[in-house]
C-alpha cells in the first residue's frame, strides 16, 4: 500500500496556510480593552472606573465577609461532593432566588406558577431566555432601552430575536424620557418582547418612578406585549431587596406573564462563580410545567447543566436567618457607600466651579453615572490622568473611592475647562 507523504497528507499548500485563513481579526470588546490598558499601565495614580465591579477603598474587587464565612463552612464539610446538578439547576438555590426576587409569600409562587431554572450569572440567564422564546414564542422581535448594557444586543440577537429600541435617556436632562418611552412602546408591535432593567440602569443610573414604573405596566398589558427584565443590582441601588424588585413585583401582581434574568455578581460579590436564574411567570401551574421541561432541551445542548459552588454559597447565606441579615447589612452599607461617593464627586465639582450642571450624579442612582462627558474629554481624561472608563462616559461608583474623589473631579474639572 502507498501512503502519502506527511507534507502530501495535510491537504495545505507549501506556504502552510491554515484552514481558519479566511476567519478575520476580531475587534476588541470595549470594557475588557479598557481593563487591558488600565493593566498596562504603570501610573500609581490610575483610575479604573470601566467593567462593573464594586471595589473597595484600596481598588480591590469587594469579597463580602458573610461569603467568606460560607466558604469556610463549605470547605470543611466532607459530606459534600461534586455530583452533577440537575440539569435545572440546585432545587433550593432556584426555590430562594424566585422568593428573594417575587417576594416571601408571593401568590405566583404559592399557585406553582413561577419556574425558576439556575443559569450562569445573568447573561447566561438572559440568552437561555432568549433561546427559549426564539423556540416557543410567536414573536421574534425585542425592544431594547436606548442605551443599554452594552451585552444585551449580543445576548439576544445570538439567539436569533430581531432588536428594535425604545427612547429612554435623555441627554438634555440626564434623566429618564419618559415620553418617548411611552411613545415607543405604544407604538411597538403587539405581543413584542420588551426588556427592562428593575432597577439601578446600566449605562444611565436613571430609573423610572414608582408612579412611572405603573403607567409602564398598564401600557404594556394593554399592548399586549411580553416583559423580559434584567434584574441584576438587587438591594444594591436603593439599600432595600423589595424597593428594588418593587417594578417585577407589580408586573407580578397583575397576574400576567413575565421573564426575570437574575444575577448574584454584584450583590453577593459572586462576579467570578457566574452564578445567577432565569424565572419565567405563567398564567397557570400546567403552563408553568411545560415550560420548565422545556427549558430542560435548551439547556441539555448548552452545558448540560450548572456548577455548583455560586449556587451552595447563595442558599447557603438565603436559607439561614443569620446570615442573611448578614448579607442585607452589608448590602446596604455598599448601597450607602455608592451614594456617599456620589454626593462627593457632586460636591467637589461645585466647589471647583467646574461648569455645567453636575446634579444628575446625585440624581441617578446604583453602581453607574452617565456624566455627560464627551469622547474627546474621556480621551483627555485617560492619556493625562490615567482615568479608565467607557466612552460612552459612564463612570462605574463601586470602582471609586472616596480618596480617589479629588483627583477625579480635578481631572474633570480640567477636561470641560479646557473644551470651552
Amino acid at each position: 500500500m502507498d501512503y502519502l507523504k506527511p507534507e502530501e497528507a495535510t491537504g495545505t499548500d507549501s506556504d502552510g496556510d491554515s484552514v481558519f485563513h479566511n476567519v478575520p481579526p476580531a475587534p476588541d470588546i470595549p470594557v475588557y480593552a479598557i481593563s487591558v490598558a488600565y493593566n498596562k499601565d504603570p501610573s500609581p495614580y490610575k483610575l479604573h472606573l470601566g467593567v462593573g465591579v464594586y471595589r473597595t477603598e484600596e481598588g480591590k474587587c469587594h469579597t463580602l465577609n458573610v461569603v467568606r464565612q460560607v466558604e469556610q463552612t463549605l470547605a470543611t464539610d466532607t459530606s459534600a461532593d461534586k455530583e452533577y446538578l440537575p440539569i435545572t439547576g440546585m432545587a433550593e438555590f432556584n426555590k430562594l432566588s424566585a422568593e428573594l426576587i417575587f417576594g416571601f409569600g408571593s401568590p405566583a409562587i404559592k399557585e406553582t406558577r413561577v419556574t425558576t431554572v439556575q443559569c450562569v450569572s445573568g447573561s447566561g440567564s438572559l440568552r437561555l431566555g432568549a433561546e427559549f422564546l426564539a423556540k416557543h414564542y410567536h414573536q421574534h422581535v425585542v425592544y431594547l432601552p436606548e442605551p443599554t448594557y452594552g451585552n444585551h444586543p449580543n445576548l439576544l440577537s445570538a439567539a436569533g430575536l430581531s432588536l428594535k429600541s425604545y427612547r429612554y435617556y435623555d441627554p438634555k436632562t440626564h434623566g429618564l424620557d419618559f415620553r418617548g418611552l411611552l411613545e415607543d412602546l405604544g407604538s411597538a408591535s403587539t405581543g413584542a418582547i420588551v426588556l427592562f432593567q428593575a432597577s439601578g440602569h446600566n449605562p444611565t443610573g436613571v430609573d423610572p418612578t414608582f408612579q412611572q414604573w405603573e403607567q409602564i405596566r398598564q401600557l404594556v398589558r394593554l399592548r399586549g406585549l411580553l416583559p423580559f427584565f434584567d434584574c441584576a443590582y438587587q438591594g444594591l441601588v436603593s439599600g432595600s431587596l423589595d424597593a428594588d424588585a418593587q417594578s417585577i413585583r407589580m408586573f407580578v401582581s397583575d397576574s400576567g406573564e413575565c421573564l426575570v434574568a437574575q444575577s448574584y455578581s454584584k450583590t453577593m460579590g459572586l462576579y467570578g462563580e457566574r452564578i445567577g436564574s432565569l424565572s419565567i411567570v405563567c398564567k397557570t401551574a400546567d403552563v408553568a410545567r411545560r415550560v420548565e421541561g422545556q427549558l430542560r432541551l435548551v439547556i441539555r445542548p448548552f452545558y448540560s447543566n450548572p456548577p455548583i459552588h455560586g449556587a451552595a454559597i447563595v442558599t447557603a447565606i438565603l436559607k439561614d436567618r443569620v446570615l442573611y441579615n448578614e448579607w442585607t447589612t452589608e448590602l446596604k452599607a455598599m448601597s450607602d457607600r455608592l451614594a456617599k461617593v456620589r454626593l462627593q464627586l457632586y460636591d467637589a465639582l461645585c466647589n471647583r466651579g467646574t461648569p455645567g450642571d453636575w446634579s444628575h450624579i446625585i440624581r441617578q442612582v446604583g453602581m453607574y453615572t452617565f456624566t455627560g462627558l464627551n469622547e474627546e474629554q474621556i480621551d483627555f481624561l485617560t492619556k493625562e490622568y490615567h482615568i479608565y472608563m467607557s466612552s460612552d462616559g459612564r463612570i462605574n461608583m463601586g470602582g471609586l473611592s472616596s480618596k480617589a474623589v479629588p483627583y477625579l473631579a480635578d481631572a474633570i474639572h480640567n477636561a470641560v475647562t479646557r473644551s470651552i
